[in-house]
């Protein structure tokens, strides 16, 4: 495996799972392209995709390959940056995986990053997955919860904490709850993890309440808040995503003494990397505007 070309034209053809997308973006004929995955598969003695006449997918072997030539190639391009003179604007492709409910609270700021960043390209990842950033070629991740993996460097970004809601419609024909007990009265609305199917607790300061009949369960957060909306009970859903509700009062919320302390949202990059000048701009703009005070 010593040829620089067919390594990126791998890489590219990872990125798009497209033989003719990736000789489009190198500038070459799909025929040249398909002749470097030749090579560099008959280099390793292994395939790398799995090509029918409608898709194309990595193998297991292929996708363990495109996560550590991605960061190669990453790595070769920021030391050409190094040393160019165009080092001072930071530029390149950045990956970022985050929750898929992220876009909440990234998507509103991410036209000002652009103005600052014109040269960045931004690939953004939603989902509530939780992914290896160097096998999957991420140069980092939003995420919250614990962070004690040592493999990563952190940077807290802002608070958020989770709020119970309901219509005025729904509280004005059942009641507001006056405590936890309470909930063991009323309509619940629950989430559930679409990665290990576990229905979210409601933790509240005091523990976990009981709850009372569960009508309505799903996997999607944005569907939760519209069954709230519409009536149909209480639902447990992180502040950011109710915000807009809240203030047009299509939610109240309940129990609010009652609430756990705020959990934090923080940035991940792998700790053994050097910080590219893109990486950096993005945490630290990240940083500045995510969960800024209003």
């Amino acid at each position: 495996m010593n040829n620089l070309a067919d390594i990126a034209a791998f890489v590219r053809v990872a990125d798009r799972l497209s033989f003719a997308g990736a000789a489009r973006d190198l500038g070459l004929s799909p025929s040249s392209v398909g002749k470097s995955i030749a090579r560099l598969e008959a280099s390793l003695g292994v395939r790398l995709f799995q090509r029918t006449t409608r898709r194309v997918s990595l193998t297991e072997e292929g996708i363990l390959l495109h996560g550590r030539c991605r960061f190669v190639l990453e790595e070769l391009r920021d030391a050409e940056a190094l040393v160019s003179r165009g080092a001072a604007e930071p530029h390149g492709l950045l990956r970022v995986t985050l929750p898929t409910i992220g876009y909440h609270f990234l998507m509103p700021v991410l036209p000002e990053f652009t103005r600052l960043y014109p040269q960045i390209d931004l690939e953004l990842d939603f989902n509530d997955r939780i992914t290896d950033l160097v096998e999957s070629g991420f140069d980092a991740a939003i995420r919250s919860g614990d962070l004690s993996d040592s493999s990563f460097m952190s940077r807290r970004l802002g608070a958020f904490r989770f709020v119970l809601c309901a219509s005025p419609q729904y509280l004005a024909h059942q009641g507001t709850p006056q405590g936890p007990a309470d909930l063991a009265t009323h309509a619940a609305l629950r989430f559930r993890f679409p990665t290990t199917g576990r229905l979210q607790d409601w933790d509240l300061a005091d523990g976990t309440p009981t709850l009372g009949r569960t009508v309505l369960t799903c996997n999607n957060m944005e569907a939760l808040r519209s069954a709230a909306v519409q009536g149909m009970g209480i639902a447990h859903m992180p502040d950011f995503l109710a915000a807009d509700a809240l203030r047009a009062g299509t939610l109240v919320s309940v129990l609010d003494p009652f609430l756990k302390e705020p959990g934090q949202f923080s940035i991940l990059w792998p700790s053994g990397r050097q910080v590219s000048p893109r990486l950096r701009a993005f945490i630290d703009f990240a940083a500045q505007a995510l969960f800024a005070p209003c």
